[in-house]
């Protein structure tokens, strides 16, 4: 299903860059939680959470962002638009082809994901993160928790990383 300007995906995916302030906030004290949860994770083993986590995950961010579970979440950088929502799949910024009205070349009815980001990042504490480069797709982690990357990863030491 295409998220055009009326369906009930993109009125959501809308709906959360609007307060992507509070979900900031929120994101922030989740982040905080699940990386403090790192020793227990370790315990019962990150493959073995993998497949949990990611549902949940595929669930809760899916119906809030339309999330592609790219196992590389940019959106608390973007704004709370994913960019995986970019008909071509553009994770830096947007094409040259956005509408006058800010709306995408490629599927006029959709707001191009980018405006959507400007727009969510300025209204967040952490909107200048915009402006930091996003790391080509790794394909290797589709369909993977995001969350679990980020408690192993703010977990790990030199060597490890």
């Amino acid at each position: 299903m295409k998220a055009t300007g009326t369906s009930r995906v993109y009125r959501i995916r809308h709906w959360s860059v609007k307060r992507s302030a509070l979900l900031e906030s929120f994101y922030n004290g989740f982040e905080k939680l699940i990386v403090t949860m790192h020793p227990v994770w370790k315990l019962i083993g990150y493959q073995r959470l993998e497949k949990p986590f990611a549902a949940t995950e595929k669930l809760v961010k899916g119906v809030m962002f339309d999330c592609k579970m790219c196992g590389q979440c940019a959106l608390s950088a973007t704004g709370m638009s994913c960019p995986m929502n970019c008909p071509k799949n553009l994770r830096n910024g947007p094409c040259g082809g956005v509408r006058g009205n800010g709306n995408c070349e490629v599927e006029p009815d959709m707001k191009c994901v980018w405006v959507a980001a400007w727009e969510g990042s300025q209204r967040m504490s952490g909107g200048d993160e915009i402006n930091l480069v996003q790391h080509p797709v790794d394909f290797r982690l589709k369909n993977k928790s995001s969350w679990l990357r980020v408690a192993k990863l703010k977990n790990a030491t030199p060597e490890t990383r």
